[in-house]
This record gives structure tokens, sequence and C-alpha cells, in this order.
């Protein structure tokens, strides 16, 4: 049954176009050159009006037509401040320069461009499903996750601009609805897994299955990058529903986990039960692809939603994509704890 219109402050938000979930949010006024200042002063004007669109809408807004953002990339952390104060300076966190903006440190940059010069991941083996649609569904299409999920406290939101995108039908960013993926499973999963932890680690640690299986040595893991526990049922904060909280497998360790206090491995009784979630969390009724357009920009719940990346020619076509995070409300559970991923000596106050 199609949900209501929602109208909010100065904006008007829709259901989100063949998707299951998410809103289409724009700004109520006749758009013009002035567009995207227009839109972010309204939503400075009534601050609690597009992240109420965004916990109504379980987690995903697609704003469209932000041309004016690829000139000015300021206007994006002006945006992000509207779902918290702190939004994450890139230079203090321990990421790379060349994937952080040259003058805005608040955002990342994902792009196949020098500096950056990220590959996009590969294609699907086999490309396509069997009736020629786009793969989603986990173990088909792979690289499933929630950003930062190896850190503690875990970020909330995060918000995703295309100033240059490719071609419709390559470089669709996918999302999953982990709080209607949770609702959906049987009682007697809900009571299985209602007090498991998962084990997140960052990407390219050499704990991933392949990583084991072609025998590989991993990285050894400094204190700040230790393997972090998540729970795998997550309660929103905001909403209060309870969600799926996981990855599947490169972003957890499959050494000691994935599940902590199962089985451990590759073939263990822990990685079982991820790909059994994962499977279940990718189906398509709770899944949603985002073909961008210069100019989108989509906002999304880390704390509720997984995404995934897909192939694009990067021999053809150049992508350049900014995202910045917001965090500071994970939940109760987190409360009082220091940042995992800070070097302690840099943690502690002079």
């Amino acid at each position: 049954m199609e949900r209501a219109r929602a109208m909010s402050g100065g904006f008007d938000v829709t259901p989100l176009p063949n998707s299951p979930f998410g809103g289409l949010l724009r700004l109520r006024a006749p758009a013009g050159p002035d567009y995207t200042r227009a839109l972010i002063a309204a939503a400075e004007a009534e601050p609690h009006a597009i992240p109420a669109a965004l916990a109504e809408y379980e987690g995903l807004l697609l704003v469209p037509g932000l041309h004016g953002m690829a000139q000015d990339p300021a206007l994006l952390v002006r945006l992000s401040r509207l779902f918290g104060e702190e939004v994450e300076n890139y230079h203090e966190t321990l990421t790379e320069p060349t994937k952080v903006h040259e003058t805005v440190p608040e955002i990342l940059v994902v792009s196949n461009m020098p500096p950056a010069s990220k590959p996009p991941p590969p294609l699907p083996n086999p490309p396509r499903t069997a009736d020629g649609g786009l793969p989603m569904q986990y173990p088909h299409r792979r690289g499933w996750h929630t950003d930062q999920s190896y850190r503690r406290p875990p970020p909330d939101i995060s918000l995703f601009f295309a100033a240059i995108a490719v071609p419709k039908g390559q470089g669709q960013t996918l999302f999953a609805n982990c709080a209607g993926a949770y609702e959906a499973l049987p009682a007697a999963t809900k009571a299985r897994i209602a007090h498991l932890d998962g084990l997140h680690v960052m990407p390219g640690s050499g704990r991933s299955p392949d990583a084991i299986r072609a025998g590989k040595t991993p990285k050894p893991l400094a204190p700040h990058e230790q393997p972090q526990r998540q729970p795998l049922v997550r309660i929103h904060p905001v909403t209060g529903k309870p969600s799926l909280y996981l990855c599947e497998e490169g972003q957890l360790d499959w050494i000691n986990g994935p599940v902590v206090g199962m089985e451990p491995g590759p073939d263990g009784e822990g990685g079982g039960l991820i790909r059994e979630l994962m499977s279940h969390l990718t189906q398509p009724q709770f899944t949603y692809a985002q073909d961008w357009d210069d100019g989108d920009m989509i906002i999304w719940d880390n704390r509720c939603l997984v995404h995934a990346a897909t192939w694009f020619d990067a021999d053809r076509h150049q992508r350049l994509m900014w995202r910045t995070t917001v965090r500071g409300n994970p939940g109760p559970e987190y409360a009082g704890e220091r940042r995992s991923w800070i070097p302690q000596r840099e943690a502690e106050p002079a």
C-alpha cells in the first residue's frame, strides 16, 4: 500500500519511486539558479524537518537537483550539520590524504580520478541475473556494508553527493532496509540473534573468508585497529525500532568471528548465520538501487541501512562523489565510550 504524501517544513517529501522504502525530498518553492542555497537555507530555518523526514522514510532520502553544491562543497557540510554537530574531519581520523577533499576536510572523495584514484568494484559473476536484471541479493552481489562499523561508537548518518555521475546503468549505489528485514524474520531467528554480537574489522585487514582460504597472512593490527564487537540487533536511538546491524565478508573478522561466541572461521556456525542473514536482508522487498544524476544527493542512516557499490567503466568514464559522515547519537549502549579508532595517546586530553 502506498504511503501518504508527507509535507514537512518548506519541503515536499513523497515515497521514493521504484523502492519499498525511502523518500524523495524537494524544496516546495520553484527551482531556480540558486536552488541549492535556497534548499539549505530552508533546511537551516527548520532544522528538524529533514532529520524527521529521514526517520519517517526509514533512513533513506534522495534529494535531487543540488547542482550548486559542486561549485561550493562547503554547502554539503552545512547540510550535514543538521544531523548532528559533529561532522567528521577526515584529516583527524587517520584517513589517507588523497581521499580527503583538498579544501574541505569534512569531505571524503570517492572517485576514480586522481588523486583519489579509487577503482570501482568488480562486476558480479555472472554480471546480470537470470532475467537480465541488476544483481542485488547476497552472495551474487558482494560488498554490502554499513559505514565504519569497525569503529566504536559507529557513525550515524552519511550524505553522498554526485558531483560527476557516470551514465545510467553503471555506478549505482544499492541500499537495504535492515529494520524492515528484521521485522520480517521468523520469531525463532529473532530469538536466536537477540543477544549476539558480530566482530567487525576494517577492510583490507586480511581477515575475510577469501584471504583465509588463500592462506594469506593477516595484517598486524595496532591497538586502535582492533576488531570491534557490534550487536547483530541494534535498537535505533530515534525510532526505537530494532534493526539488523551487520556487514558481509570484507568488513567482518572471520578469524576470531564473525559472530562472537559461535564457531569461528569461513565454514563455522557463525559464518553460516551471517550468510543466512545477509541473503535475507538483500531480498528485493528490502532493497533499492540508486542510478545517479549529477547533483543528486542521498542521505542515509547507517544505524538501520546497509549499502553496496556497483561497477562502472572506469576506462571510459570519470566519477566524482563526495561523502560526509555525521556522528554523535549511536544509542545508549555506547554511552561514555572513547573512540576506538583514535590512538590512545591522541585521544587523551592534553
